[in-house]
This record gives structure tokens, sequence and C-alpha cells, in this order.
């Protein structure tokens, strides 16, 4: 009878151990889709910005309509981007089209000193740093979920059940994570 006892005791906390192993992969899964969301609420309202920024720059620099067309691209290959390394591949397209709009500005002073021009580059710096608030968060989800999905002994569970490695957001090219210097 004690041995009975002993069996279910030891099968009775196996499958709680197994139930709260389950649920912690749900949870790491449920924060990374949180942290894709905020990502993705922050990169729209970038995304929105882009059209006054443009529209802006056009008045001013009418004979540079090649570099706009390219952050209209840009901007619009962003917004059709689906997954981690697309939105990844297609934000870092946009930062150098963006970088080529605000170089404009040493071309033509009065877009320099135009206020609107100068408000839209504070909401737009307003909204990197928010950006990179929410990559910060979605990277720390990834970086737990992946540690259980590879540590024994949840990386049993996680393959039974199907749980997977996250994706990281980051900037693909190492130039591009210096600061860009862009003088006004």
């Amino acid at each position: 009878m004690t041995f009975i006892i002993i069996i279910v005791a030891i099968a009775a906390f196996a499958i709680f151990y197994l139930v709260g192993i389950y649920n912690k992969f749900v949870r790491k899964r449920s924060m990374m889709e949180e942290g894709w969301s905020g990502i993705d609420v922050q990169l729209k309202k970038r995304h929105d910005l882009i059209p006054n920024l443009v529209e802006t720059v056009k008045g001013y620099a009418k004979h540079e309509q090649e570099t706009l067309n390219q952050v209209i691209e840009a901007r619009n290959s962003a917004l059709k981007a689906e997954g981690v390394k697309a939105q990844t591949a297609a934000e870092n397209q946009l930062n150098s089209a963006l970088a080529n709009v605000f170089a404009l500005s040493e071309a033509y002073p009065d877009l320099k000193a135009n206020t609107n021009f100068l408000q839209l580059q504070q909401d737009l710096a307003a909204v990197e740093n928010d950006v990179e608030k929410a990559r910060r968060y979605y990277n720390a989800t990834v970086r737990d979920n992946n540690i259980m999905v590879e540590s024994f002994p949840s990386n049993m569970i996680a393959n039974a059940f199907g749980f997977n490695l996250g994706e990281y957001f980051e900037i693909e090219n190492i130039s591009e994570r210096s600061a860009p210097q862009i003088k006004f």
C-alpha cells in the first residue's frame, strides 16, 4: 500500500511539474507576442510621421524627388513587412532612406529652419526612443523564452508541445549600431 502511495505521489508531482513548465512556456510566448505588439505600435507611429516629413521636405527640396521616393518606398515596404526578419530588414532600409532626407537639410537652410520640419524631427526622435525601448523589452522576452526552450528539462516539454526559439529584433548592419551624426 505504501508503495502505491509513493508511486501516485511521484506521478502527481511529475504531472504538476510538467503542467507548470507548460504554463510557463505559454506565459513566455504571450510576453513575446505582447513585446512584438509594442514594437508594432511604435513602428506604426513612426510610419505615420514619415508622409508629413516627406511633404514638408518636398516644398523646399523640389529637385530631390528620388530621395523622397526612396523614403516612401521604404516606408511602404516596412508597412507590408511581416515577421521579425522581414520587419528588421525593412526598418533598416527605412533608416537609411530617412538619413538621406535629414542630410538634405544641409543643402536647404530654409528647410533646416522650418518649424514643421523641426517638430517632425523631434517627434521622430521621440518615437525612435520608444521603438528602442520596445525592442529592448521584446528582445528580453525572446531571451527568456529561448533560455527555457534550450534548457534541460524544459527543452523536452518545448519539443513535445512545439514551443520554438524566438527571433531577436536587431539592427543587422553593424555600422548602423552607432548613432547617426546628423547636423542641423
